[in-house]
């Protein structure tokens, strides 16, 4: 089977590029498995066309005169203008400046599929609205790498804590978590848009980290007992902290051990959170900060997501 991203691409050029003679872009992008390149035979079982998204002009109207399959898929054009596009999709003014409020009710995952895909021609600006969202800005990213480590952080004692009073069950839960949120880090730290939930882990592996760091997560995952899992735990964790450090954003941060209250639980600790913090200009963003490293409202996001409600978001992170 082609990669879907192939097959979309062959059909902008054979079918639906002859029958356009003004400007336009084309593109595939939005959701879908074939948008992010996970496609595979499964993938085939539904809403699975030789699509391509048209942007021209406002006033313009199209309307290509398609087969009804093309190399054995159902056909689809949609044909849109940049600024209606972007404003049912994200909400996003696409001649206005992009705030940190913003960056911040963006879904990471729609970002991600709105700058995967494939541009297959451009006349009328799309490569650019794409490059302005790529990736956060470095203040932005910056704050949402604190609150991914300020995630990390209070919860790796509870590991040992939880396991302690005989709950292994509820210890496995919060280092299954404790994994993901490892996870989410190592997205940030190169700078690349987390999938939803069904790629996560697929995207995960393709990153420059995965094959190093996958290995240790799993020893979490497969761990019987607390004492193990925190062993796996503070592997998995330095881990993470050498790929910050390989960044060389901040000085080199230092890792210690330490068990809290003078209780048996041991916990890896770095100074991220201070660290990254002082490295922040923007005062919005450092605004933001100094309320409280919010972390979490990835979930918010998911909860309330319709294009409309991202205004609620904005007022909720201003609140």
């Amino acid at each position: 089977m082609g990669s879907g991203l192939g097959i979309c691409g062959r059909f902008y050029q054979q079918i639906v590029r002859p029958q356009v003679d003004v400007a336009h872009s084309a593109a595939l992008l939005g959701r879908g498995s074939e948008v992010l390149g996970f496609d595979d035979e499964m993938s085939a079982d539904h809403n699975y066309e030789a699509r391509v998204l048209l942007f021209v002009a406002e006033g313009v109207e199209l309307r290509p005169e398609l087969p009804a399959t093309f190399e054995g898929r159902p056909t689809q054009v949609d044909v849109h203008t940049l600024r209606q596009y972007f404003a049912d999709q994200l909400r996003f003014d696409i001649d206005a400046d992009l705030t940190p409020q913003d960056w911040l009710t963006f879904p990471e995952s729609i970002l991600r599929q709105h700058t995967a895909g494939g541009v297959f021609h451009d006349d009328v600006g799309l490569a650019a609205v794409r490059d302005r969202l790529a990736y956060y800005p470095d203040d932005v990213w910056r704050y949402l790498m604190i609150t991914a480590w300020w995630r990390v952080h209070p919860e790796m004692n509870l590991v040992g804590r939880v396991g302690y009073v005989g709950d292994e069950l509820g210890s496995a839960l919060i280092g299954a978590q404790l994994v993901q949120d490892l996870m989410q880090l190592c997205f940030l730290i190169e700078r690349t848009y987390a999938p939803y939930r069904k790629w996560f882990g697929t995207a995960f592996g393709r990153l420059s980290c995965g094959p190093t760091l996958t290995p240790l997560l799993r020893g979490v995952l497969r761990a019987d007992t607390w004492q193990q899992r925190e062993e796996a735990l503070m592997g998995a964790y330095r881990g993470v902290a050498e790929l910050h450090n390989r960044l060389a954003i901040t000085e080199p941060i230092e890792l210690g051990v330490e068990q809290m209250c003078g209780r048996p639980f041991k916990v890896v600790w770095g100074d991220f959170i201070g660290t990254l913090s002082a490295g922040i200009q923007d005062p919005e963003v450092r605004r933001i900060l100094d309320r409280w490293p919010v972390g979490g409202i990835e979930q918010i996001r998911n909860l309330l997501w319709k294009a409309p409600d991202r205004r609620h978001l904005v007022e909720l992170l201003d609140s």
